[in-house]
């Protein structure tokens, strides 16, 4: 194709062909998805999840590699949007679980194994005295921010524009109407003057900052330490609570974002990976604020939860933090990360094209954009039909990515996996250079 047929060719049109062979290879999948359209609303659970013409079915997963219904195997650097830490077949993992189930499921009081976990929660981040366990990294945020407007006795929370804190914490462009109803003031994500000007305002109304160390939905954005130091700074000088949700960057190192930085917040939030693969969710911090859920005090806060402390998760989490993802492990493999990273932004860069990749450690994201991407606003231009056309290319040729260009790695993957993404990734730029040289 020449030049001026390849300009009028276009994005769009590109991605319309790369959808029609991404339907014509995947019949099994697209009749799931009809089916299921017939009991779940657009045939979907969980928003993230969906992509157009209608997203893969998975059959299962072993290691690092995941199977669609239609019998194709792909490197998962989905990662389960960063809970899938462990892979999908972790031996140790598998035989606490199965040790856990042979002991009943349902056993409706204490285990031995949450203190456990828990203290090995206390033991690894900095920040945390006391630990309470829930059922998502949303409920987790839900009960921190909850926490603080109780301990503080104000109203308003601090979130960022663009920030995701879980399914009823969502902050993108133009707002949702499920949000949980609080009394939010909108900040800017780093940018220091702005939000130390909006923290004096509001100061007196303020009961938290919530806060990502990184940005991940929002395309793996770090935080500057200016930042979080700011907020640090500003939020302990008016007694309003500082919440790091690490969700996500808790695998970021052995102590998790905050050990990076420094900066201890008074609230935690944690989710994803502890839970070893099943459903898991924590708010942690100091004692003075934790304690309030001390069940021997007349004035505890109540906080219910059927399956907070289940025997399969403890078992689990326990069993990953303790044997496997070590703080030696977590300090090597997210380093290898941090390599991969500049490997591909080099691969990028060699073919001269407008593309960075942003991410810390054992997460990333591609941003289809010609300016630097130092905020969550900046990845708001993102050039949606090149992304969109990545993600197909990216499946076509074996990878498993999430369809906003994240990619999050595994304990499991090793130079097998890194070299195949870094040629997948090269295929890609070269077949479609022309195209993506117009964003």
């Amino acid at each position: 194709m020449n030049v001026e047929a390849q300009r009028n060719y276009g994005l769009e049109a590109a991605y319309d062909e790369a959808a029609q062979r991404f339907t014509a290879n995947n019949p099994k999948s697209k009749s799931v998805y009809d089916a299921a359209c017939a009991a779940l609303p657009g045939g979907n659970s969980r928003t993230v999840l969906f992509y157009s013409p209608f997203p893969l079915t998975l059959a299962k997963g072993e290691g690092c590699r995941v199977w669609d219904v239609d019998g194709h195997e792909y490197a998962d650097f989905v990662g389960e949007y960063t809970a899938g830490l462990y892979g999908h077949s972790n031996a140790k993992i598998v035989a606490a679980v199965k040790a856990a189930l042979d002991n009943g499921i349902v056993l409706g009081g204490h285990n031995e194994t949450e203190a456990k976990l828990a203290q090995a929660i206390v033991d690894r981040w900095p920040s945390v005295e006391r630990v309470r366990f829930t059922n998502s990294g949303t409920e987790s945020n839900m009960m921190a921010i909850v926490t603080a407007r109780a301990v503080t006795g104000r109203n308003k929370v601090m979130v960022m524009e663009g920030g995701y804190h879980g399914g009823v914490l969502s902050f993108r462009p133009g707002g949702t109407p499920v949000n949980a109803p609080f009394d939010y003031v909108i900040a800017n994500y780093n940018d220091p003057e702005g939000t130390r000007k909006q923290i004096a305002e509001h100061g007196d109304d303020l009961a938290c900052v919530v806060v990502e160390p990184m940005a991940g939905g929002a395309g793996c954005i770090p935080a500057t330490h200016e930042y979080l130091q700011m907020l640090r700074d500003e939020t302990a000088k008016r007694g309003i609570i500082l919440i790091f949700d690490e969700v996500m960057t808790s695998r970021l190192a052995p102590g998790g974002a905050q050990e990076i930085h420094n900066i201890m917040p008074d609230m935690t939030t944690f989710g994803k990976y502890i839970g070893g693969g099943l459903t898991f969710g924590a708010f942690a911090g100091r004692a003075d604020i934790m304690d309030r859920y001390d069940p021997r005090r007349p004035d505890a806060y109540p906080h219910a939860g059927t399956f907070n402390q289940n025997v399969l998760t403890m078992a689990a989490g326990y069993t990953g933090l303790s044997q496997i993802y070590t703080p030696d492990v977590a300090v090597e493999f997210n380093a290898r990360g941090d390599k991969l990273r500049e490997r591909l932004q080099g691969i990028a860069e060699k073919h001269a094209l407008p593309i960075q990749i942003t991410g810390m450690g054992s997460m990333m994201c591609v941003h289809f954009n010609r300016k630097p991407i130092h905020s969550i606003a900046d990845a708001y231009s993102d050039n949606a039909p090149a992304k969109d056309m990545f993600h197909l290319d990216m499946l076509d040729r074996d990878h498993y990515i999430a369809r906003r260009g994240m990619m999050v790695l595994s304990l499991p993957m090793g130079d097998k996996e890194f070299d195949g993404l870094a040629a997948a990734f090269e295929d890609f730029l070269t077949a479609r250079k022309d195209l993506l040289s117009q964003v």
